[in-house]
């Protein structure tokens, strides 16, 4: 007796529908942006962000990697890793061989990012000045050295159970990551100034930022 199999899970016509608007990344970026910040540790699946509207910084590079695999970009996530500080998930892409960024954030400057960047590490220093936290300290130090592609992780149906989030997010957390800064340059950073500091800010919801 053969066992009935069960068919993996895709996207549902209406869902389609709303992907096949966000063609671009900038559109994508700007879908993001009028999404809730999410203040929940737990990540959403794609599925779920896109229909509550509401995502913190992984699960809305999940859901902008997901759909820029529906428009036939590979899903890359990128991890940058920060002291005294939160994380930050980007979801990348490249056009003409530069690559650009697209993320969900609390933060103003650490969203989008033109492809103009010629190497992952030109692309993870355009977020140092903007990162810092709330004692006004600069706090970007390492970046993944690769992205990971989300393909490997087909078969948990990361798109759309949210049981395969744990699994990808300790992934990304276990792949090697380079420092942006030697000793002497940590050493030297300054605080931000206010004036940077308060145009920064707005926005951000408190409650969903470290104050560690």
């Amino acid at each position: 007796m053969s066992s009935a199999r069960t068919a993996p899970p895709t996207w549902s016509r209406a869902e389609r529908a709303a992907l096949r608007r966000l063609s671009t990344p900038r559109r994508i970026q700007d879908l993001l942006d009028q999404f809730a910040y999410r203040t929940e540790d737990d990540p959403a699946s794609p599925r779920r962000a896109l229909a509550e509207r509401r995502a913190h910084c992984f699960d809305g590079a999940l859901l902008a990697a997901a759909v820029l695999r529906f428009h036939g970009h590979p899903p890359l996530l990128l991890d940058l890793r920060a002291v005294h500080d939160d994380d930050h998930v980007l979801a990348v892409f490249q056009v003409d061989g530069n690559w650009g960024a697209i993320a969900k954030s609390n933060f103003v400057g650490l969203r989008y990012r033109e492809p103009i960047h010629r190497t992952l590490r030109e692309l993870a220093l355009s977020y140092f000045e903007p990162y810092y936290n709330l004692k006004k300290r600069r706090t970007l130090r390492e970046y993944s050295a690769r992205p990971l592609d989300l393909r490997r992780f087909d078969r948990l149906g990361w798109e759309f159970d949210e049981t395969a989030a744990p699994p990808v997010a300790a992934r990304l957390d276990a792949t090697p990551h380079r420092p942006l800064l030697t000793p002497a340059q940590q050493g030297r950073l300054t605080p931000l100034d206010p004036r940077s500091f308060r145009a920064g800010m707005v926005g951000t919801d408190l409650a969903g930022v470290r104050r560690g």
